[in-house]
Protein backbone atom coordinates (compact mmCIF):
# COMPACT_ATOMS: atom_id res chain seq x y z
CA UNK A 1 0.00 0.00 0.00
CA UNK A 2 1.14 3.55 -0.62
CA UNK A 3 0.72 5.63 1.82
CA UNK A 4 1.38 9.42 0.74
CA UNK A 5 2.03 11.48 3.24
CA UNK A 6 1.03 15.32 2.63
CA UNK A 7 3.54 18.60 2.79
CA UNK A 8 1.95 19.49 6.28
CA UNK A 9 3.24 16.39 7.98
CA UNK A 10 6.42 16.29 6.13
CA UNK A 11 6.76 20.38 7.39
CA UNK A 12 5.92 19.40 10.72
CA UNK A 13 8.51 16.51 10.95
CA UNK A 14 11.69 19.10 9.48
CA UNK A 15 10.03 21.34 12.29
CA UNK A 16 10.43 19.12 14.86
CA UNK A 17 7.25 17.49 15.79
CA UNK A 18 7.37 13.99 17.26
CA UNK A 19 3.88 12.94 16.36
CA UNK A 20 5.07 13.72 12.87
CA UNK A 21 7.72 11.23 13.26
CA UNK A 22 6.15 8.69 15.29
CA UNK A 23 3.49 8.21 12.21
CA UNK A 24 6.16 8.28 10.11
CA UNK A 25 7.89 5.77 11.68
CA UNK A 26 4.82 3.58 12.79
CA UNK A 27 4.31 3.51 8.87
CA UNK A 28 7.79 2.77 7.75
CA UNK A 29 7.24 -0.33 9.89
CA UNK A 30 4.04 -1.45 8.09
CA UNK A 31 4.49 -4.51 6.49
CA UNK A 32 3.39 -3.60 2.53
CA UNK A 33 3.55 -0.29 3.24
CA UNK A 34 5.98 1.97 1.61
CA UNK A 35 6.05 5.88 2.24
CA UNK A 36 5.62 7.94 -0.83
CA UNK A 37 4.93 11.87 -1.59
CA UNK A 38 3.60 13.50 -4.94
CA UNK A 39 5.72 15.86 -6.74
CA UNK A 40 3.92 18.91 -5.81
CA UNK A 41 4.49 17.80 -1.91
CA UNK A 42 8.09 17.55 -2.63
CA UNK A 43 8.81 20.83 -4.68
CA UNK A 44 6.44 22.52 -1.52
CA UNK A 45 9.40 21.60 1.15
CA UNK A 46 12.35 22.10 -1.22
CA UNK A 47 11.34 25.15 -2.82
CA UNK A 48 11.25 26.99 0.22
CA UNK A 49 14.27 25.34 2.65
CA UNK A 50 16.90 27.49 3.93
CA UNK A 51 20.63 26.78 3.06
CA UNK A 52 21.40 25.33 5.85
CA UNK A 53 18.40 22.87 5.48
CA UNK A 54 19.45 21.49 2.25
CA UNK A 55 21.47 18.46 3.68
CA UNK A 56 19.06 17.68 6.07
CA UNK A 57 15.91 17.99 4.04
CA UNK A 58 17.31 15.96 1.14
CA UNK A 59 18.23 13.15 3.29
CA UNK A 60 14.73 13.25 4.87
CA UNK A 61 13.41 13.01 1.52
CA UNK A 62 15.29 10.01 0.64
CA UNK A 63 13.07 8.17 2.88
CA UNK A 64 9.91 8.98 0.13
CA UNK A 65 9.38 7.78 -3.36
CA UNK A 66 7.79 10.39 -5.31
CA UNK A 67 5.18 9.67 -8.02
CA UNK A 68 5.81 12.08 -10.82
CA UNK A 69 3.11 14.69 -12.30
CA UNK A 70 2.11 12.19 -15.11
CA UNK A 71 -0.44 14.01 -18.02
CA UNK A 72 -3.56 11.31 -16.19
CA UNK A 73 -2.51 13.09 -12.60
CA UNK A 74 -2.86 16.74 -13.83
CA UNK A 75 -6.59 16.52 -15.83
CA UNK A 76 -7.47 14.01 -12.98
CA UNK A 77 -6.22 16.54 -10.19
CA UNK A 78 -7.92 19.32 -12.68
CA UNK A 79 -11.04 17.75 -12.58
CA UNK A 80 -10.88 17.38 -8.81
CA UNK A 81 -9.83 21.50 -8.47
CA UNK A 82 -12.49 22.63 -10.96
CA UNK A 83 -15.34 20.32 -8.57
CA UNK A 84 -14.06 21.02 -4.90
CA UNK A 85 -12.10 24.21 -4.70
CA UNK A 86 -15.59 26.62 -4.87
CA UNK A 87 -17.10 24.52 -1.96
CA UNK A 88 -13.84 23.65 -0.16
CA UNK A 89 -11.27 25.89 -1.28
CA UNK A 90 -8.74 22.61 -2.51
CA UNK A 91 -5.77 23.94 -3.93
CA UNK A 92 -3.49 22.56 -6.48
CA UNK A 93 -1.21 20.99 -4.60
CA UNK A 94 -4.08 18.62 -2.91
CA UNK A 95 -5.74 18.46 -6.26
CA UNK A 96 -3.38 17.14 -7.85
CA UNK A 97 -2.25 14.84 -4.23
CA UNK A 98 -5.82 13.28 -4.54
CA UNK A 99 -5.58 12.76 -8.16
CA UNK A 100 -2.12 10.75 -7.42
CA UNK A 101 -3.53 8.44 -4.53
CA UNK A 102 -6.70 7.77 -6.63
CA UNK A 103 -4.86 6.67 -9.62
CA UNK A 104 -2.62 4.70 -7.82
CA UNK A 105 -4.68 3.25 -5.09
CA UNK A 106 -2.74 5.06 -2.51
CA UNK A 107 -3.93 6.54 1.39
CA UNK A 108 -3.10 10.01 1.74
CA UNK A 109 -2.04 10.91 5.17
CA UNK A 110 -2.97 15.01 6.32
CA UNK A 111 -3.83 16.87 9.08
CA UNK A 112 -6.04 18.62 6.68
CA UNK A 113 -9.18 16.19 6.09
CA UNK A 114 -11.06 19.21 4.60
CA UNK A 115 -8.87 19.60 1.45
CA UNK A 116 -9.40 16.03 0.17
CA UNK A 117 -13.27 15.73 -0.11
CA UNK A 118 -13.30 13.22 -2.97
CA UNK A 119 -15.37 10.27 -2.22
CA UNK A 120 -12.50 8.29 -4.26
CA UNK A 121 -9.38 9.13 -2.51
CA UNK A 122 -8.63 7.33 0.55
CA UNK A 123 -7.56 10.04 3.67
CA UNK A 124 -6.48 9.96 6.90
CA UNK A 125 -5.82 11.87 9.48
CA UNK A 126 -1.98 11.80 10.71
CA UNK A 127 -2.98 12.53 14.70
Amino acid sequence: MRAYIDSDILIWHLRGERKAASLLRRLAAEEGTDLWIGALQRAEVVFFMQPDEIEATRSFLSQFKTEAATQVIIDRGADFYRKWHPSHGIDVNDAILAATAATTGGKIYTLNLKHYPMADVVTLKGW
